[in-house]
């Protein structure tokens, strides 16, 4: 008798044959320039711990307070039992941070988009998706129902046509990356949004690897670009440059408000824990009080950057910190990080699904935390590997 499940077992085999089978390392230590693997230290070069918040002093102690005072779990969803003080404290320095009149906390990133997309949209809806925008948007637009269409990704020529040729009577949204993570190019904002004006569309934002990076001290790529009250919706994770975890949807106080009541990431599952609100609410007043991190971040950005290119390998478009350094083939990429990692440089191979297929790379994360003897010694493995393997 043929057992239902194994289709599971024939396609991770499959996965494995083409290089795209993932092997997935355990931390053993805080999150920081370097991390404990199999009890030896490495050089991280894949986190986006962009602020090297995730172990700063000052979050740790005003999450280990907050936890004496108010436990450890909500107990409910928001809308039942689940929302605390803290959680409006935090929605109101995060509203406050992004220049908009309101924003809400939820469980994550993903959740993030998975708040916009459905409640904003539904059948009989047109929402127009960047080609390259992350899984998480395009997993929120299939449950929204709405018809989506994708334009070619950054081309506002494309977007335009797309916007012309799909006439309807009901809600336009256009969503975007502010940032996409794999190859760090900054979405064309002020164009979208004069697009969208055009047409009469809606504007959602993804930031989630814009904050802590872009806009005065880490605001994000509303504030970048000046572009507040034009943008309708910023969507954004606290797990990266916050080094924590949970999603935040900010806009008008209206918008805010109909999510309160309809999103179902609010209404059925259950509201951010207090370390994640505790030390949540340390790292924006951290970003607040100085810009003092995001210049680190974008000087060792800059300068990683720099040096890789000088020694002939392919970093791509990026306009931000994050420096793909891509291989093309999926094998070829996973062989690379496997022997960076034999000579202590922990960068994870980034291959597909992540990014396109020929498109393999590993993608170089570094963060305010890392000094610049750590880059140079991780910009020196880098050569020594790529030359052994034929990759420069």
């Amino acid at each position: 008798m043929t057992v239902p499940m194994t289709f599971m077992n024939e396609e991770l085999e499959q996965m494995k044959k083409a290089g795209l089978y993932g092997n997935i390392r355990t931390i053993e230590s805080p999150q920081g320039a370097w991390v404990r693997i199999g009890g030896k230290q490495y050089l991280n070069l894949c986190s986006n711990n962009y602020l090297g918040l995730a172990n700063d002093p000052r979050v740790c102690k005003k999450t280990k307070d907050m936890i004496d005072k108010y436990g450890v779990g909500p107990g409910a969803v928001r809308t039942i039992a689940g929302t605390m003080d803290i959680h409006l404290e935090l929605e109101k320095k995060l509203a406050a941070f992004k220049g908009a009149e309101a924003a809400i906390v939820v469980q994550s990133g993903f959740c993030g988009n998975l708040t916009v997309m459905p409640t904003l949209t539904g059948e009989g809806d047109l929402i127009f998706s960047d080609s390259l925008n992350h899984a998480s948007i395009i997993d929120a637009c299939r449950l929204s129902r709405a018809k989506t269409i994708r334009y070619e990704h950054s081309d506002m020529a494309s977007l335009r046509a797309k916007l012309k040729d799909n006439p309807t009577s009901g809600k336009k949204l256009i969503i975007t990356d502010g940032v996409f993570s794999m190859d760090g190019d900054i979405a064309k904002l002020p164009e979208i949004v004069e697009i969208a004006e055009e047409f009469g569309a809606m504007v959602a934002v993804d930031d989630a690897h814009g904050e802590g990076v872009l806009g005065k001290g880490g605001r994000g790529i509303v504030d970048h670009f000046h572009l507040h009250g034009r943008v309708d919706v910023e969507i954004g994770t606290m797990s990266k440059a916050f080094g924590v975890m949970g999603g935040i949807v900010a806009g008008s106080a209206t918008l805010v408000d109909y999510l309160r009541q309809k999103a179902r990431p609010n209404l059925f599952s259950s509201a951010l824990t207090v370390p994640d609100v505790a030390a949540n609410m340390a790292a924006v007043e951290i970003m607040e009080e100085s810009d003092e991190l995001v210049k680190k971040l974008w000087s060792n950005g800059d300068y990683l950057k720099a040096e890789m290119k000088k020694r002939g390998f392919d970093t791509g478009h990026s306009e931000t910190p994050i420096t793909p350094v891509i291989i093309g083939d999926e094998a070829a990429a996973k062989d690379f990080s496997a022997r960076l990692f034999e000579e202590g440089v922990f960068a994870t191979a980034i291959v597909f699904p992540t990014v396109p297929k020929g498109t393999a790379r590993v993608r170089a994360m570094v963060s305010a935390a890392h000094s610049k003897e750590d880059l140079d010694k991780g910009i020196e493995i880098f050569v020594s590997v790529g030359k052994k393997i034929g990759i420069i």
